[in-house]
């Protein structure tokens, strides 16, 4: 199983995933794997292909993902490394952004074992009387064990109570689903244990856990992000995202092997760093967008890097 988890940081109840995965190749029997992705801005971009690609290996070993397109959730704000409340983003912002989400994670997921929910079915249902009742499982000492809630306290910052609802509403998404798996980054593991907690106190199996690194954006510093402006999304025109690949550190480059290639790193860091970086490039410009794109974008970039030398 270490070879399906290679790039993994925390596994959390492994003995379970190993026998979800046995359990299919004796019998068939597939098993569920949660991801959620609030739809705060319209693009995916390779920081969220890190967890669709490890869903894809899950997929061929036995997975069906259970994709939450968090437009409830998303409403609220995930307060995850934030300093500081976030932005509410109205109900009609959330509906425009999510609209092209599944023709973007169907580059990668195989939609045959994908199944897409929006979390508003069943929090809407939920209800103020259900809200109350999920609240009173948890306590506010507990939620302060979570970092940037214990930071913003002891540093006199504010932290609404919707931010403490969200880890509870993301938890329950994985009651409501039954979840076996969930994934997520591993800014995420605190949203993702209290799916286990909430799963224990409704006498549900608990989910296994497990978290991946942080993809850094073009900067090499901050994660990767629509707001900060150094992403690259999936839907970006291959000569622009050719070009992109192109401009990251050499540094960074072997962290992006790591998270976004599926070549053999051993044999890149035997090429001279422009060599393996182009063949980074080539090999995410194709996975977007074909063949004949990628050839076309790299011929593009040399062609105007040999007339700027």
């Amino acid at each position: 199983m270490t070879d399906i988890l290679q790039t993994a940081v925390d596994v959390i109840d492994g003995n379970q995933l190993h026998s979800l995965i046995e359990n299919f190749k004796d019998t068939g029997k597939r098993w569920s794997v949660k991801v959620g992705f609030d739809p705060t801005s319209p693009d995916i971009h390779l920081g969220h292909t890190v967890l669709l690609n490890q869903l894809k290996i899950f997929q061929e070993h036995g997975a069906t993902v259970d994709l939450i397109i968090g437009d409830f959730t998303a409403t609220i704000g995930d307060p995850t490394g934030k300093n500081e409340t976030r932005k509410i983003i109205s109900k009609e912002e959330v509906i425009r952004n999510s609209e092209t989400y599944t023709s973007q994670v169907f580059k990668i997921l195989d939609p045959d074992f994908t199944n897409v929910h929006f979390n508003s079915k069943w929090l809407d249902e939920l209800g103020t009387v259900g809200l109350l009742q999920l609240s009173s499982l948890q306590s506010v000492s507990r939620m302060l064990e979570r970092n940037d809630f214990e930071n913003r306290f002891k540093n006199n910052q504010t932290i609404s109570i919707s931010e403490f609802i969200y880890p509870l509403l993301q938890g329950f998404d994985s009651v409501h689903l039954e979840s076996d798996v969930e994934i997520g980054g591993t800014d995420q593991q605190f949203n993702l244990l209290m799916g286990r907690q909430l799963q224990k106190s409704f006498d549900k199996k608990q989910q296994s856990v497990i978290t991946f690194p942080i993809l850094e954006g073009l900067d090499g510093v901050q994660k990767m992000s629509k707001s900060l402006n150094n992403y690259i999304g999936v839907n970006e025109e291959p000569n622009q995202m050719f070009a992109k690949v192109m401009s990251i550190s050499d540094e960074l480059m072997w962290k992006w092997f790591q998270l976004l290639s599926f070549q053999d790193i051993k044999t890149m860091k035997s090429l001279h760093p422009k060599d393996a970086k182009a063949s980074l490039a080539f090999e995410i410009t194709e996975r977007f967008h074909g063949t004949e794109n990628a050839d076309n974008a790299q011929h593009e970039f040399i062609n105007i890097f040999n007339n700027h030398n």
